[in-house]
């Protein structure tokens, strides 16, 4: 028996990337930033991990929090000053339908790829879930525990206190439709 039973048809890339993300673990979250390839000004804390980082665009002085997964697969940039809080998962791709047809682990045919954007000086809490393809403006607040599943326009400022954001245009629709009946 081999001592370290590597699979000999594992992706040399994918080797790569578990070795770099177990180096990073030792570093600082300057020192993970620069070996993830990320600005200067940029932190990454330890247990984050971006997903296909050659499709991560990312601004200066980006914060990453612990245990946070990016995946940019389908396409993900994120603004200058915009903090990612502990434990917040961003999402470019879906593979529902890649299981629900039983094509997992033998097609990549049916995964959909959006590209997912987050803004300038945002800050989402988390742990969060940014859904794909969603757009996040800039100086937008997302609170902690908060399923982030549309576009969420600049300036805008969730809390504990929001309705979603369904349930708000679902009542902007009716008072329009109720001051409309008044006017006619």
């Amino acid at each position: 028996m081999a001592m370290f039973p590597f699979d000999s048809n594992t992706d040399p890339k994918l080797r790569e990337q578990i070795l770099t993300y177990w180096i990073s673990g030792t570093m600082t979250d300057s020192e993970r930033a620069r070996l993830l390839g990320l600005p200067a000004t940029c932190r990454i804390r330890e247990g984050a991990k971006i997903y296909c980082i050659e499709k991560f665009q990312c601004g200066e002085y980006v914060w990453i929090g612990e245990g946070s997964a990016l995946d940019a697969q389908g396409g993900l940039s994120i603004g200058s000053y915009t903090q990612i809080g502990v434990h917040v998962l961003v999402w470019s791709h879906t593979s529902h339908w890649q299981a629900l047809r039983g094509d997992t682990g033998k097609t990549r045919d049916s995964i959909l790829y959006k590209p997912t954007k987050i803004g300038e000086r945002c800050f989402i809490g988390g742990p969060s879930v940014v859904f794909p393809g969603v757009t996040i403006g800039d100086r937008v607040v997302v609170p902690p525990m908060t399923v982030v599943d549309q576009d969420l326009p600049s300036g805008t400022i969730l809390n504990s206190t929001n309705r979603t954001l369904k349930e708000l245009e679902q009542r902007i629709a009716a008072l329009e439709k109720q001051v409309e009946g008044k006017n006619t």
